[in-house]
């Protein structure tokens, strides 16, 4: 697909940062951990992949706000666009040596996403969708969401809260009413991916509580875009905001949606 300037300065900067994060991840034992909460790490890494996107970003729109796991959030001059970006989603996978995360990068303008870009460089896959373009994967391929509409032939992923988090037993309330249902859940470790992955048909849905805007913020569009559906725990809720989001193809929504919720 032929994007638009903004997307291509999109998926510049997940590429280089990306190259980076890969030359780390090959010297994953050397790497300088520190700790940043429970179960929750930060690496060397993670930064420098955070300055390369801030720099290749806000190099190319100076006057756009920046919304950023690592560096916070810094409102521009343009207040209408903000680009929210996690350098990188699967920090934990990624210092076991796990090759199973990604670089997110999401445009908002008036506080809707209108690109998105989640980058695994681990595979060279790279998702990425605008408003009213589609959904793709890397240079051809159009993502569209799984067919299935049987939930005991659906797959689905989620996050399970690790440490001393307290909205554990939330997701074990949900575990038990959608895996008698389900043909699996998957627990993969990185929201972003989960999200690119329904898009892709992979999964049939995903779900997770108490997520950060730069998790979700690329991979909502790209599902949006492949024809799949994306909300809150609530109807009308604005997932950015709440953190809280249930996605799915269209066939199983209804169905799927109603379990999550406890319906």
């Amino acid at each position: 697909m032929q994007g638009s300037a903004n997307l291509n300065i999109m998926m510049k900067a997940a590429r280089k940062a990306g190259r980076s994060l890969v030359k780390d991840f090959r010297e994953v034992e050397n790497l300088q951990v520190s700790t940043k909460g429970a179960g929750d790490f930060v690496s060397k890494a993670d930064i420098a992949a955070e300055a390369i996107l801030k720099e290749e970003l806000m190099g190319a729109r100076p006057t756009y706000g920046w919304l950023a796991e690592e560096g916070g959030e810094e409102e521009g001059k343009d207040p209408t666009r903000r680009w929210i970006v996690d350098p990188l989603d699967g920090t934990t996978n990624f210092l076991h040596g796990l090759p199973h995360w990604a670089v997110s990068i999401a445009l908002e303008h008036k506080g809707e996403i209108v690109s998105g870009v989640v980058y695994d460089p681990a595979k060279d896959e790279m998702f990425y969708a605008e408003k009213g373009a589609g959904a793709w994967l890397n240079d051809s391929q159009r993502l569209r969401v799984s067919a299935r509409n049987r939930m005991i032939e659906s797959i689905f992923a989620t996050g399970v809260p690790f440490g001393g988090r307290r909205d554990l037993p939330e997701t074990l309330q949900d575990l038990a009413r959608i895996m008698p249902t389900c043909a699996g859940v998957r627990r993969w470790g990185s929201a972003a991916l989960d999200l690119a992955y329904v898009a892709a048909g992979r999964y049939e849905g995903y779900w997770e509580r108490n997520l950060k805007a730069w998790d979700v913020a690329a991979g909502i569009i790209i599902v949006k875009e492949a024809g799949g559906f994306v909300s809150g725990m609530a109807d009308g809720d604005n997932v950015i905001e709440t953190g809280n989001v249930i996605a799915a193809n269209e066939p199983i929504w209804d169905q799927f949606a109603k379990v999550i919720r406890g319906a």
